[in-house]
């Protein structure tokens, strides 16, 4: 009776080990899979290459592109408002520096040019803060930035037209090139003139003449300056007429034209040039060669003991005298200087340059030789 028990008990003890080896190895394996990370190296989902993009996608791509092309529209005006900022602060930095400080209360006409230098670099401010605004935070739609890119330059447009006017305004009534004085010749007359005593004698065989003028009006022959003898009374002359300036040695068969017309009412530098070796004659308008010849008054010698004078012609009669009022000079002259020698490219830009007004030459020098005015010309500031 035992035997059936123990038979069964045999049976169930089996089964039951066997669910267990079951049970135990399918834990392990899972286990493992869980443990040991082992993944596979392939995508389960695979790729749908030829999926288009939503309507989503193509906004976010339309957005990130605009971002990006108004960050290099912002970085493009940035560079050129800087670099349009940097040159006009340049500019009225050095035209503020080349004005004349006078130790004398202003005049009513420097107060209106430091008044107008001041709106100037105000609106410069003006600019530079609208510049800051664009770079600030707020700036973040495109109309806006374009807008205010638009009022920047317009402004800076602005700028620069009333500095061009300023300049323009101070080279009518300022002193050019660090000059402290000039002869005004308030009209034309036969009475007007100045004469001039050179430091050493009019004795040349070369020479160099330079000047600033501002003529008020111009004839057929202006003259700017003249010097002649009893016996030659046209050695030497630079004149201005309609259409040219000219430059005469040893009388009117020796003469050079330059076509080219000064403005009135400007400040306008000249020179002339000549070697009695070669015959060679230049003329310079604003330090730039506008005529030159050879074989002019060759093998000649200006003689001294003439009469030199600005403003007129000598005609052969007594100092004063004698001089036609057609031929009279009026406007402002300054920076009167002659040398006894040729002077260089070099040395005539320089001669009307920046300082040249504290260049001497060494037979007249402006400031240094004396030139006495007759008839109502006068010295001014």
């Amino acid at each position: 009776m035992h035997f059936p028990e123990i038979l069964f008990c045999a049976f169930w003890t089996a089964v039951l080990a066997e669910n267990s080896d079951d049970y135990e190895l399918m834990y392990v394996n899972l286990d493992n899979e869980i443990d040991n990370g082992i993944h596979s190296t392939e995508d389960p989902t695979p790729c749908d290459c030829s999926r288009e993009h939503s309507e989503w996608d193509k906004l976010f791509i339309m957005l990130e592109n605009s971002q990006m092309r108004e960050g290099m529209l912002l970085q493009a005006m940035d560079e050129v408002l800087r670099s349009e900022l940097q040159r006009l602060r340049a500019e009225l930095g050095q035209f503020a520096s080349s004005l004349p400080r006078p130790s004398t209360p202003a005049a009513p006409a420097e107060a209106r040019l430091a008044r107008a230098l001041d709106q100037l670099l105000q609106a410069s401010r003006d600019a530079s803060h609208r510049l800051a605004r664009l770079e600030g935070p707020a700036a973040q739609r495109p109309e806006e930035v374009e807008r205010a890119l638009g009022a920047a330059l317009a402004e800076l447009r602005q700028t620069r037209a009333d500095l061009s006017a300023v300049q323009e305004w101070a080279a009518r009534r300022l002193l050019p090139a660090g000059c402290e004085t000039a002869i005004l010749f308030p009209m034309r007359s036969k009475k007007i003139f100045g004469s001039v005593h050179p430091v050493t004698p009019m004795k040349l065989k070369s020479f160099s003449a330079c000047l600033w003028v501002k003529a008020t009006d111009v004839l057929n022959k202006t003259v700017l300056f003249s010097y002649g003898t009893k016996k030659n009374p046209y050695e030497i002359q630079l004149y201005l007429s309609y259409q040219s300036t000219v430059l005469v040695v040893g009388g009117e068969e020796n003469k050079l034209v330059a076509d080219t017309v000064i403005s009135l009412g400007r400040w306008t530098h000249l020179c002339g040039t000549w070697n009695s070796e070669t015959g060679s004659m230049s003329l310079w308008v604003n330090g730039e060669l506008v005529a030159t010849t050879v074989k002019m008054a060759l093998g000649h010698a200006v003689p001294e003991g003439g009469i030199l004078q600005i403003g007129q012609e000598k005609n052969g009669c007594c100092v004063g005298g004698g001089f036609d009022e057609t031929l009279a000079f009026s406007g402002k002259l300054t920076g009167f200087n002659i040398w006894d020698h040729s002077l260089s490219r070099e040395e005539i830009r320089e001669a009307g340059g920046a300082e040249s007004c504290h260049i001497r030459g060494n037979v007249v020098g402006w400031g240094v030789t004396e030139i006495q005015p007759h008839g109502g010309a006068q010295y001014i500031l």
